[in-house]
């Protein structure tokens, strides 16, 4: 073996001795790095591609020689985050005795760190944590004031806070008690405090949390200096210990992380901390610059969810709550004009004052209220006009309905939106799109600080959305009218409204651009998943192609399963293409679902064990399950799986891991086949029926397509063939996770087994194609008997 002083890495990593591809992977992705690159990793499940990834990050922040000062790893999936934190306390246990520990921290959102949010007091819980939490911190910043002097100090909202539990426990009053979360006990009640109030006036509501933080910070704004404990020496701290850490001192949890995250060696969160640009431009964005490695894991996830991000859009109910917003900052000066003054309204020289000073005129509020007045109703027309075209007799039996898409423009010939063109028709040109999201933001400004309600101002995000709407171009973004099914019976017997949610969508199809210049803002870094192949592709869609253009490397490595081959079958069967024209809708009888319902029972009847079975859709799903209860042809329970929340899910997978064998039928585009874990017995086969390409037919789908096509030549492979695949293939990446594992995978689907115009095959990867043997339907229960028989 070669000695650590060779490879100083081998310090770093967590266990004896790394298998031969986590060595070479370590190796490159040091390499690659120390060039400014990155490398895109596929490795099998069981590879070990999280401690090599932290291995690689943490050797070179150590290193004297490099630049880099942190690892920030990205996954979208809760599993892995906590695979991270795992290894990362793996790595720390294992270092030598006189290596300090590889600080650490796991971001999340207020809702998990707040400690009034936590135990539900104070008037804050879950669902209001980011509006009071605003509202609070505002109004704690007012009381303290400026330069110029407030109406007392952050310390001394501190002390009374404190005081305020100190007193009441002195006068023996019931219910004297600290608010406690983390099982930390915390040095104020469990009620928001005021200061100020009398018998005559109310007081004003302050975090105390905050008001600590404030205090503790020093006068250069240092923020790493109000962190009351030592955080470099505790390795990692996820969330459990910061709020215990923090709110043991009386200090904001929140504001503690972001203290901390700038100054700690890893920082585990999710893609939205790197790619979604609010989070970045307001919490973030010290991690986002050449001393970072970044980790972007679970990364055949990476383009899709990038998308999402770097889309936006508006709903009809922020149209509405935008319009009377800015109507109520137009009042005050209104009713001034007008000799009238209305007892609760804005301060009229408020409102001219702060519009000065943002150099935005009363005209151009005026003209932005006109027009979200006006597009409302605009929208409101062109539903109705769907429905009444599209569904009729909706009015009669609303609750049939389905989500909608209502396309704005064709999705296969790029062109100008029909809303983009009605505001022209209607006189509303590029001032009002171009200045909407600065007319947006003072007008929020000034309803902050004249009303005390702590709320989340619509006509912010409003005005984001329409400049976005104007600035972005109709070729790779795509704009759409979405319904999405809900039920309001507050509104109108009559109205879509009770039915739906409708919203203005405007979707980056191509988000390419996007990944890779974030990308070239760090450092370098590893990309890595199960199921990266074709790796051609991957390179296009994640803008890897336009970082080695400009000169920044990209290097690959592709891992197959280092398990016995023997504790394995994996098999493609030819069953008939399991294509909606090839298999109908779900209550028709015909060959290719009777193939496809027996080869599914075959894998449940003969093995010793849980299966898996995924299926297109969470309605093919229902269907399959079934048929699998039908007549006996199996003797073990059949679970489904619903499109449901998480904690129904969880349910699920304990009850699904839980006593005697059985079957679980889900949808391959759903929660359970991605990053659960389903390791040692948990899982003995996984069978995939038909490939899980989405719905062509949807506007947004064949305007992706349309996209791909002119971005990168074959929009049909790129946007839905190659991620479908993927799909699959984590599916059927659940059953094997260690080297004495034993299982069975099943490709059902002609597309996988043999070569045809349509076929998938050649999107596995080499060592997958090998492997994946093709069978006829006839001769499938011989190969698992057989293999059963040799593993029983």
């Amino acid at each position: 073996m070669t000695e650590a002083t060779d490879e100083p890495w081998r310090t770093v990593f967590g266990h004896p001795d790394p298998y031969p591809e986590q060595a070479d992977g370590i190796e490159a992705a040091r390499a690659v790095a120390d060039d400014g690159g990155y490398l895109a990793l596929e490795g099998a499940c069981g590879t070990g591609k999280t401690m090599l990834a932290l291995t690689a990050g943490i050797d070179l922040v150590r290193d004297p020689d490099s630049d880099y000062e942190r690892v920030l790893v990205l996954t979208s999936v809760k599993q892995q985050l906590r695979q991270f934190e795992a290894d990362l306390r793996t790595i720390n246990d294992d270092l030598p005795d006189d290596w300090r520990p590889v600080s650490g921290m796991t971001l999340v959102g207020k809702a998990d760190v707040c400690p009034y949010a936590r135990e539900n007091r104070g008037g804050i819980d879950t669902t209001n944590v980011y509006e009071r939490c605003e509202g609070l911190r505002e109004r704690t910043r007012d009381l303290v004031g400026d330069a110029d002097g407030g109406e007392t100090t952050a310390g001394a909202l501190a002390e009374q806070a404190r005081r305020a539990q100190t007193g009441l426990a002195d006068t023996g009053e019931d219910g004297a008690s600290y608010l406690e979360t983390a099982g930390e006990p915390t040095p104020y009640l469990p009620e928001m405090p005021e200061h100020g109030g009398s018998a005559t006036r109310e007081g004003v509501e302050y975090c105390p949390f905050y008001a600590q933080y404030l205090d503790d910070l020093p006068e250069d704004g240092d923020a790493a200096e109000a962190v009351p404990f030592d955080f470099t020496g505790r390795g990692l701290i996820d969330a459990e210990e910061l709020v215990r850490l923090s709110a043991g001192h009386g200090t904001c949890p929140h504001s503690m992380m972001g203290a901390i995250l700038p100054q700690v060696e890893v920082v585990v969160g999710n893609y939205y901390h790197a790619f979604d640009p609010t989070t970045v431009g307001g919490f973030t964005g010290a991690l986002v610059d050449d001393s970072t490695f970044v980790v972007c894991d679970e990364a055949h996830m990476l383009e899709p969810r990038v998308r999402d991000l770097v889309s936006d859009g508006v709903a009809d109910a922020s149209l509405r709550d935008a319009e009377n917003e800015l109507t109520r900052v137009l009042q005050p000066v209104q009713f001034e004009d007008s000799g009238r003054r209305v007892e609760g309204t804005t301060d009229a020289d408020l409102v001219r004052g702060e519009l000065a000073d943002a150099e935005v005129s009363l005209d151009e509020v005026k003209l932005l209220v006109e027009f979200v007045r006006d597009l409302r109703e605009e929208l409101d027309s062109r539903v109705e006009g769907f429905l009444d075209a599209e569904r009729r007799g909706w009015r009669e039996n609303p609750t049939d309905l389905d989500d909608e898409e209502i396309p704005l423009r064709d999705p296969e010939e790029p062109g100008v939106d029909e809303i983009t063109e009605w505001a022209r028709d209607a006189g509303y040109g590029e001032q009002v799109w171009a200045r909407a999201e600065q007319v947006g933001a003072v007008a929020a400004r000034i309803l902050d600080e004249a009303e005390e309600e702590d709320r989340q101002r619509a006509v912010p995000g409003v005005g984001r959305t329409l400049n976005a709407w104007y600035r972005c171009d109709h070729e790779t973004y795509f704009r759409e009218l979405e319904l999405l099914r809900t039920w309001d019976e507050t509104e109108p017997p009559d109205s879509w409204r009770r039915a739906y949610n409708a919203r203005l969508a405007l979707h980056n199809c191509v988000p390419a651009d996007a990944i890779g210049e974030r990308l070239a803002d760090f450092g370098g870094g590893v990309l890595m998943s199960a199921t990266l192949a074709p790796l051609d592709v991957f390179r296009e869609v994640t803008g890897l192609n336009y970082l080695e253009s400009e000169g920044r490397p990209v290097e690959e490595r592709t891992y197959g399963l280092g398990f016995p081959e023997g504790n394995r079958a994996s098999l493609a069967v030819d069953a008939p293409k399991f294509t909606f024209s090839n298999r109908g809708p779900p209550g028709e009888t015909n060959e290719t679902r009777r193939a496809h319902a027996d080869a599914a029972a075959e894998v449940a009847a003969t093995t010793p064990g849980n299966v898996l079975v995924g299926m297109p859709s969470y309605g093919e799903a229902e269907w399959m399950a079934g048929e699998l209860e039908a007549n006996g042809r199996i003797d073990k329970e059949v679970l489904i799986d619903e499109s449901s929340d998480d904690t129904a899910t969880e349910a699920l997978k304990a009850d699904f891991f839980d006593g005697d064998a059985k079957v679980l039928v889900t949808s391959i585009r759903g929660t359970l086949t991605e990053g659960v874990d389903y390791e040692g017995d948990r899982l003995a086969a996984a069978v995939v029926c038909g490939v899980p390409i989405i719905n062509t037919s949807s506007p947004r789908t064949r305007a992706v397509k349309t996209a791909y096509d002119r971005e990168f030549g074959d929009g049909f492979e790129t946007a839905l063939t190659v991620p479908a695949v993927r799909k699959a293939r984590q599916a059927i990446g659940r059953v094997i996770r260690g080297s004495d594992e034993v299982g069975v995978r099943c490709l059902v689907d002609a597309r996988y087994a043999r070569e045809s115009w349509n076929a998938v095959r050649e999107y596995l990867p080499e060592y997958e194609r090998e492997e994946f043997s093709p069978v006829s339907p006839d001769m499938l229960r011989f190969g698992l008997e057989r293999f059963w028989d040799d593993h029983r």
